[in-house]
């Protein structure tokens, strides 16, 4: 049986190596949308996390609201369990680009695998951001649409309170989760259009239609292309990455005019879009339908700078082997937490540990670690212990732990993630609070959230705990 679970995460900030879930909510359904069974878990601060207050200003939760609950590491097992249950299909709204994310580096750090839920057992994943798109560009009157600032918002709390699909506070991890759902029914009402986006998170069904295009030009629908530009792109496919085998390359044609660049600069000022099989953006036929709201002159500026690197072979050869061939830059010192997309999958044996140190009791993983050789293990192994069973750690271990916590706590190390971004630390937190405070000193609730916070951050840079 196939099911759809519809999931949210409220999170200490946006760093997917380095900030934590503190709120999972999910509800169940199966295909028709008739609801099967609810989720939620609040879940405790881990103690060498420091909350962003921009994050605690957004879900308004309380430092008492996660000095308790269910430890990370169980609720990493819960969650795992419950978005692997066969034939889960996993979804909420711009899960692909955050949550899914978050939660595979969540997995990872806790030594569960990162990606079955993606294929294993008729499991797969859907987001109803990017098909908010098409049904707000080819289907409009499905919904009523929130403008602010004369621009039309597909923010899911606007489309909520406009909409008056449920009640209760944004940004709450279950209430999001039922505006998610109550979107679905309204897009489901239309099922010929609902099982037609859905195909685009299937690999197999999104190539067979690229391959169906007919011609190596189309129409890009992407949520990072923004409201200005209508969330859509007149591409031209460059074919797969050369070093990124999943990746999808296409130069937009209605960025800029190629005519007018200098020849040796058009590489460098071209623009390319990755793609994914079985993820956004999604590609379109030129066909007049799919057209209505593109501009004229956008189309007649991606005419004319095709037919430009149709006369330019040379420059078109030196753009596609530039993008095939690009490689990001390999960042040094990367944190062990962060490192599932650097290190790349566990061997068969290091699965056999995982798989056994999950099944252990917390005072026999502790016993497990001490037998490990393998250094990237022993490190999430410890650091799992000496944040969810600091007491069953030995002294040695418990010395370890510390020495850890204590490189976190000091502002002049560099601990980086995959992408060079430097872990949250007390110091810069304190320096945001100030920001913060000019920003929204005339809201009495966020004011008070930045004083707990703070006072609890000063704390943490005396004696290193926070919410002790």
């Amino acid at each position: 049986m196939q099911t759809y679970l519809f999931y949210d995460l409220e999170t200490t900030g946006l760093n997917k190596s380095f900030d934590q879930a503190l709120h999972f909510a999910a509800i169940r359904t199966d295909l028709q949308f008739n609801e099967i069974n609810r989720y939620e878990l609040k879940i405790k601060l881990n103690p060498d996390v420091i909350p962003s207050p921009y994050a605690m200003l957004t879900h308004h939760m309380r430092l008492s609201d996660i000095a308790n609950g269910i430890s990370e590491y169980e609720a990493a097992k819960q969650i795992h369990q419950w978005v692997n249950e066969p034939g889960t299909i996993s979804l909420g709204y711009n899960t692909l680009s955050f949550d899914d994310e978050f939660l595979r580096f969540t997995f990872y750090r806790n030594l569960l695998p990162p990606y079955t839920h993606q294929f294993a057992n008729r499991c797969s994943r859907m987001d109803i951001y990017p098909m908010t798109l098409l049904y707000y560009l080819f289907k409009n009157n499905a919904l009523k649409w929130p403008v602010k600032e004369g621009k039309i918002s597909l923010k899911l709390e606007e489309l909520n309170n406009i909409n008056q699909f449920v009640t209760g506070r944004a940004h709450h991890a279950m209430v999001d989760v039922e505006a998610t759902l109550a979107l679905a029914k309204v897009f489901a009402e239309d099922r010929e259009m609902w099982n037609y986006i859905c195909g685009y998170f299937n690999k197999k069904t999104d190539q067979e239609r690229l391959q169906k295009l007919g011609d190596d030009t189309a129409l890009m629908v992407y949520g990072k292309l923004g409201y200005d530009r209508q969330y859509q792109s007149i591409v031209l496919s460059l074919g797969n990455h050369y070093h990124y085998n999943n990746q999808l390359l296409w130069l937009r044609l209605d960025d800029k005019d190629f005519s007018l660049e200098p020849k040796e600069s058009v590489v460098q000022n071209s623009f390319v879009l990755q793609k994914k099989l079985g993820e956004p953006g999604f590609i379109l036929p030129l066909r007049e339908r799919y057209l209505q709201q593109v501009k004229p002159e956008v189309l007649n500026l991606a005419e004319k700078n095709k037919q430009w690197l149709s006369d330019n072979t040379d420059i078109f050869k030196l753009i596609r082997e530039h993008y095939r061939s690009f490689q990001y830059p390999q960042v040094a010192d990367i944190d062990i937490d962060a490192g599932l997309y650097v290190n790349g999958f566990w061997s068969p044996q290091e699965e056999f540990f995982c798989k056994k140190f999950s099944h252990a009791k917390p005072e026999e993983k502790s016993k497990l670690i001490d037998k490990i050789t393998n250094p990237r293990l022993y490190a999430l192994a410890l650091r799992i212990l000496g944040r969810n069973y600091p007491g069953v750690l030995t002294d040695q271990q418990t010395e370890e732990f510390e020495s850890y916590l204590q490189s976190t706590k000091d502002a002049s190390k560099n601990i980086c993630d995959f992408k060079g971004e430097k872990r949250l630390n007390a110091q810069t937190a304190v320096s945001q609070i100030k920001e913060l405070r000019e920003i929204h000193s005339h809201d009495a609730e966020k004011m008070e959230l930045l004083a707990e916070l703070e006072c609890e951050l000063i704390k943490f840079l005396e004696n290193g705990k926070i919410i002790a």
